[in-house]
């Protein structure tokens, strides 16, 4: 027995250090309370796993302004990703370390905690998966996970946050892939136009608004659907190609020639935001998107059936694009844009 008491004190550090499950115990490092919009779907099975805390949102906050994460160390999350558009960055396709040019456009970071997917192809199921990829893309940062770790890893200010959010000062690649998710769990927008009239809360839709709502009802919904104004599907809807040789939509990721120049279908949230529109930029408006409908885009044998079986087109006249983009700037979220 004395022999057992005197081993007992190791046996619980060994037992604590062996469970990663438990270290939210040992430190204090609430999570933050986040409320599901109405309508909205259920957070996605990764936040569970990961909820946002206080100090692994502000670790995560301060990782997406790190500059560091470059080669160079001249662009960070932030720089591409800019609140004011919705996190995106207005360029037709993502600009990089030295001015080089990525294959894609931008995408806007929102809503991301009741996502599926990630990256137009998508490529990571997890936001703590996504993260690395802009890290290591020669277009971007042309980094490394380690690289980044080794500038940061004797910086007093990250050994403070990691201690916080973590219980200790150890600066590990998973670490920093949850906190910036953390941080962009956070990144809700719930609060425009449109939500405030569907709740009721002061303030009704004009006449023009009104109508788009309904031509949008009848033209739209089905691919833009649900309160995250997307079904979170991938579809060729026959944009301009991409002519980059190392472009093939959800296809470079499944290597079925059915999803071969297909794309997540974008949330129409913050719309207004976030040109120019497309996985490579090719429309600088809205109003050029709706032309493109109504002209008639471009066919493949996996083009998706709602413009196959219609001419390959979304007949518009140009009243009703008036009206739908004049309902689709109720999708703005101001408060979210800090606009």
């Amino acid at each position: 027995m004395k022999v057992f008491l005197k081993f007992l004190p190791l046996l619980f550090l060994l037992a604590s250090c062996s469970n990663d499950d438990h270290e939210d115990i040992l430190y204090d490092n609430p999570e933050l309370s986040l409320n599901i919009p109405s309508g909205f779907p259920e957070h996605n099975n990764s936040f569970y796993t990961n909820r946002p805390t206080k100090y692994g949102v502000q670790l995560g906050l301060k990782l997406f302004n790190e500059k560091r994460f470059s080669l160079d160390n001249t662009i960070s999350c932030a720089s591409c990703h800019i609140q004011a558009n919705a996190f995106t960055d207005n360029k037709p396709q993502a600009i990089g370390i030295e001015g080089r040019i990525g294959i894609r456009n931008t995408p806007p970071i929102q809503n991301l905690a009741f996502m599926m997917f990630y990256n137009w192809d998508g490529s990571k199921l997890q936001l703590e998966r996504q993260s690395i990829v802009p890290i290591i893309t020669h277009e971007e940062m042309d980094s490394s996970i380690l690289e980044v770790i080794g500038k940061i890893n004797e910086d007093p200010s990250y050994k403070d946050l990691f201690r916080k959010s973590f219980g200790d000062e150890d600066i590990t690649p998973d670490r920093i892939y949850k906190s910036i998710a953390q941080y962009e769990y956070t990144l809700i927008s719930s609060n425009s136009k449109y939500d405030k009239v569907k709740r009721n809360e002061g303030g009704t839709f004009t006449e023009s608004e009104s109508q788009g709502y309904q031509i949008f009802q009848q033209k739209c919904a089905s691919c833009h659907s649900t309160e995250l104004f997307t079904d979170q599907s991938f579809r060729n809807i026959g944009f301009p190609l991409n002519l980059d040789s190392n472009e093939g939509g959800r296809a470079r990721i499944t290597g079925i020639e059915a999803d071969y120049m297909s794309f997540r279908v974008p949330s129409l949230r913050n719309i207004e935001y976030t040109a120019p529109y497309g996985s490579f930029g090719q429309f600088a408006t809205l109003k050029d998107v709706l032309d493109y409908f109504d002209d008639g885009v471009l066919g493949a044998d996996n083009l998706d059936p709602i413009f196959k079986d219609n001419g390959n087109r979304i007949p518009l006249t140009e009243e009703e694009k008036e009206l739908l983009i004049s309902f689709m700037k109720t999708l703005s979220d101001n408060e979210f844009t800090e606009r």
